[in-house]
């Protein structure tokens, strides 16, 4: 085979490699898993806080819930299972035609306890935008958010995990840390709930985060079953600072398990 094919070949085959990684976890990018977070914490001596978190996850098995992109229609229904559950999840929200649409929505989000975190504006990829850019996407959902709950998200979820230097800059800016999966359903492209329950099963793992979308129309029906499975396998649900705890998500910091 002449060498410019099989260059042509190899070329071809990394860039579906890089394209089934960024599929299935995001980013490629450098990052911090949970377990080293709360290695690095243990070892400066920051204790942990039983008033921050009811779960020492350097002991038990944890596992954190994570919806981007709503809230949306959906949102209630899964907010009075989580509640009928007595789980706890971190909800990425989208600012127009989400978290303007819904205030209402939102205020219930921080008050029964869920972590609010930013998925930006309108979704836009990040990596492809210049700096202002990034940081109106971020800081504008940051804004519509504060001006809700009072509080400013500590957390973001960059559209399809796609990051760059750029990016990275202006979330440590915003004091916004980058947390990115390690298991997804891909519910964007099912309606069969069955399916989206057994995707999420299969990739669950110790200090996993399972992303999801509570605005597809099979994703909030499966939720149930995926709790119920993964409490009979001895996990037990926490936000994403709960799993980073006793560290804490540092702004501009990629987290990923």
């Amino acid at each position: 085979m002449p060498e410019n094919k099989k260059k042509s070949k190899v070329n071809a085959l990394a860039v579906a490699v890089t394209a089934l990684a960024l599929a299935l976890g995001g980013c490629s990018a450098d990052s911090t898993s949970p377990a080293a977070a709360r290695e690095k914490a243990a070892s400066e001596g920051k204790p942990l806080s039983l008033s921050a978190t009811h779960t020492d996850c350097t002991r038990a098995k944890c596992i954190a819930l994570t919806f981007d992109a709503g809230p949306g229609e959906d949102t209630p229904r899964l907010l009075d299972t989580l509640k009928e559950k007595k789980v706890h999840a971190t909800f990425f929200l989208l600012g127009r035609n989400h978290v303007l649409k819904h205030p209402g929505l939102v205020r219930r989000i921080a008050a029964e306890g869920h972590e609010v975190a930013n998925h930006t504006w309108s979704h836009r990829r990040l990596d492809e935008l210049g700096t202002e850019d990034i940081r109106e996407e971020l800081s504008r959902t940051q804004d519509a958010i504060a001006k809700i709950t009072g509080h400013r998200p500590t957390l973001m979820r960059p559209p399809q995990g796609r990051i760059n230097e750029d990016v990275t800059r202006v979330s440590r800016e915003l004091g916004l840390a980058q947390i990115l999966w390690s298991a997804t359903a891909k519910d964007y492209s099912t309606t069969d709930s069955a399916l989206i329950e057994k995707r999420i099963l299969d990739q669950a793992g110790r200090d996993g985060i399972i992303l999801l979308h509570d605005i597809y129309e099979g994703t909030v029906p499966a939720v149930p079953a995926i709790i119920d499975e993964l409490k009979r396998r001895g996990y037990t649900f926490v936000t994403v600072p709960e799993l980073l705890a006793p560290g804490k998500a540092e702004p501009g910091e990629v987290y990923r398990p």
